[in-house]
């Protein structure tokens, strides 16, 4: 099925944050630091207040109000110091002032006439250097990130890894990422009777609208997010950042409406990036292959990068294991934050790597040894999974692929100029289901609402619901009408108030469906019957079919029927809980890559990828596609591309730009093989589907980084794979 938001989203009539403009709105423009750390001196602001248009100006001697801290999960993946709350500099790009203006170029304008006068410190922004020096991560409760896992408690993994006939011990280092979505951040916020309203990007409006209103010190009700259309987000609008609490606030102190958005290389400092990670990995194994111990020791500038505790606890067997996360405390750099598939990504590449340099070791096929050491459940609990056919995955996508041709020997299959190579990896993700709440409606225009406050970041979840809605009552899809990014609109609790995160929302939001769906139909029945006006009034063994309500010798379209009672709608809220803790949940895939890289100039091309997947039912195969499509460019991307660079002495991010920042486009790419196995996996979910949103970038980097050394006998450990490195 073909997206139904597609072609609002390709003629320009969705809306964007940005695109909303309320009569009298002002709009701010945001000035950011030039020094990496130091203290503010001074602020001249008079040639900004005499520029033409300038309303206010607000800094830390002119400060919003914040009243209230970032509550919750915001809390810990989110910047938790709020603009201006002093004359401290702690990063470069730091919002130090907001100029409100007329029009967005007066703003822009007046913010280029302020001179900042700083007291400049030498930062602590070198990864490199700060990694020489870790500390153990603070301990977060209800949170198991950071923690150290083990397996026997006490393990010297050491002495294990000692012991075992086949060793491996490298590092590996994956750069700072950066979320680079189309749709920028941006806020418009408007006041009124106390009540604020504001269109603001997000993958969660409820989460979104309680952060915002703790922050500002107001009650969660107050505060209304609509965020219909989101233009991309992978992570970074999961929480809430500086340009939606200075809409906010301005427009509050103003009484009248503010419009933020945040320009390109301000994106890069003021909302969260994908912290960089060096992870050394130890593998230990019998001859026959078998894994006898397992070290996975990792220090990254933030907890949020826990490569361990999300990969290694849950990809191989092993009787052996210690996991320790390090990070690099204090570092004036701009707050970590999650990125599509956290942890799971830059974990994936240096333990799929690993067990590729194993398997050359042993001498054996990277999947046979992969399938030698295969875990029936969970490595530290012992759950049984609730359903798995990576194995599977393995064996078809060999065949998709043509596996068996692949030379073990690197460098021996040479096309004229170019070094052609196959690598392969394991791609695993958790999943998950939470508690959640939908309503489902019929009007008498003969259409049914499902609404839920739950988002589409992009990834089909408008086209899902109406998709299982349809299915649910049994009526065309095209009479559905979806509902969704609103933070009025229905939920449960706090748990399922994060949205589309996690690749959890299709396997939250549509067992809902399906019991709102039913408790609709009931509602429907017992207005058919007892309603003045109804041709089916005080009728027995009534009963919907298809759209229409069936008894007594009548038929009626509900459409038709709520006309003639002159009933506005009925409807049901249906409520889930989250999955049960009895088997674990995972979807799985098997990534297969093929490269050429320029035997003169060192430039490698991505050639071919199959990727095999098992993800529970494939509830529309297009959108799915789409997704695991993504998700594996989204991974190619960081083995080929993307790396913020930090200047060390300044802390200044040298190529925070469009055009610096490299990514891949459709030059770089091939179509990408995707096969899904399509097993529903109804312990989850009665629909029998699990998360793929972020399964597709696991393990993606691992598959490309093994086609290279496979075609140049060149082990490049360190993210992203560039000709430079594969020259020297």
């Amino acid at each position: 099925m073909d997206r139904i938001d597609a072609r609002a989203k390709v003629t320009g009539t969705a809306k964007y944050s940005s695109d909303h403009n309320l009569p009298e709105m002002a709009y701010g423009y945001m000035v950011t630091s030039t020094i990496g750390k130091g203290q503010i001196t001074s602020m001249d602001l008079s040639m900004a207040r005499a520029a033409g248009g300038v309303i206010e100006i607000y800094t830390p001697d002119n400060r919003l109000s914040f009243p209230g801290t970032m509550p919750a999960l915001g809390g810990v993946f989110a910047e938790t110091r709020h603009p201006f709350a002093d004359r401290e500099v702690h990063y470069y790009g730091q919002v130090v002032a907001l100029v409100v203006g007329e029009t967005i170029e007066q703003a822009r304008d007046a913010a280029a006439l302020i001179k900042v006068t700083y007291v400049a410190q030498p930062p602590k922004s070198s990864f490199e250097d700060a990694k020489q020096n870790p500390a153990d991560p603070p301990s977060i409760p209800g949170l198991p990130l950071g923690e150290v896992i083990e397996k026997p408690v006490g393990v010297d993994i050491e002495a294990a890894l000692a012991a075992s006939e086949i060793r491996v011990e490298e590092t590996y280092d994956v750069p700072p990422r950066h979320h680079m979505m189309m749709e920028p951040h941006a806020a418009v916020a408007a006041w009124q009777a106390g009540e604020l309203t504001i269109f603001s990007g997000t993958q969660g409006p409820a989460a979104h609208a309680l952060e915002v209103a703790t922050v500002l010190g107001v009650q969660p009700a107050d505060v209304h997010v609509v965020s219909p259309y989101v233009g991309g987000a992978f992570g970074g609008k999961a929480f809430t950042w500086a340009p939606t609490l200075l809409a906010a606030a301005a427009s509050r102190a103003l009484g009248r409406p503010v419009k933020v958005v945040t320009s390109r290389e301000q994106l890069f400092t003021v909302t969260g990036h994908r912290a960089a990670s060096s992870q050394t990995f130890g593998l230990g194994a019998d001859r026959d292959g078998r894994l006898k111990a397992i070290k996975h020791h990792t220090t990254s500038q933030s907890l949020v990068e826990d490569p361990g505790y999300r990969t290694t606890a849950k990809f191989y067997a092993t009787p052996n294991v210690h996991i320790k996360l390090s990070i690099t405390p204090d570092m004036n750099l701009p707050a970590a934050t999650i990125m599509r598939a956290p942890g799971d990504e830059a974990g994936s590449f240096a333990l799929e790597s690993a067990m590729d340099e194993l398997a050359v070791a042993l001498g054996m096929d990277p999947i046979e040894l992969r399938m030698t050491n295969y875990l029936q459940g969970t490595l530290i609990e012992g759950k049984p999974y609730s359903s798995k056919h990576l194995d599977e995955c393995y064996q078809v996508g060999a065949e998709r692929f043509g596996w068996s041709r692949r030379r073990a020997q690197p460098g021996t299959v040479i096309d004229g100029d170019w070094r052609i190579g196959m690598g392969m990896s394991t791609a695993i993700l958790d999943s998950g289901r939470a508690p959640t709440a939908v309503r489902v409606t019929f009007r008498p225009n003969g259409t049914a609402t499902v609404a839920c406050a739950t988002s589409d970041a992009g990834t089909g979840m408008w086209t899902i619901m109406a998709l299982i809605g349809a299915g649910a009552l049994n009526i065309p899809v095209n009479r559905i009408k979806p509902a969704l990014g609103d933070s009025r609109l229905p939920l449960v609790g706090s748990n399922d108030m994060y949205g589309a995160v996690g690749s959890a929302a299709t396997s939250t939001v549509t067992p809902a469906i399906l019991v709102a769906a039913q408790e609709a139909v009931d509602e429907l029945v017992q207005h058919a019957t007892t309603a003045e006006g109804s041709p089916l009034f005080g009728a027995t063994g009534v009963r919907y079919d298809g759209g229409r309500l069936v008894g007594a010798g009548t038929s009626v379209d509900f459409g038709e029927l709520l006309t003639r009672t002159r009933t506005s709608e009925v409807g049901a809220q249906g409520t889930t809980a989250a999955a049960d803790d009895s088997h674990a949940y995972a979807s799985y895939a098997a990534h297969f890559c093929e490269v050429k890289v320029n035997r003169w100039t060192g430039e490698p091309r991505l050639s071919r990828f199959t990727t095999v997947v098992d993800a529970g039912a494939i509830l529309n195969a297009k959108t799915a596609r789409n997704q695991i499509t993504g998700g594996v460019l989204f991974g190619l991307a960081a083995a080929m591309f993307e790396e913020g660079k930090v200047e060390g002495a300044t802390g200044r991010i040298s190529n925070a730009n469009f055009a610096d920042y490299v990514l891949p486009v459709n030059a770089d790419t091939v179509p990408i093989d995707v096969h899904f196995l399509d097993y529903p996996d109804t312990r989850l979910s009665p629909t029998g589907a699990r998360g793929i949103g972020e399964l597709g970038t696991v393990g993606a980097a691992a598959a490309f980084a093994n086609a290279v050394y496979n075609a140049t006998g060149k082990r490049i450990r360190t993210l992203p794979i560039t000709p430079d490195k594969l020259l020297t």
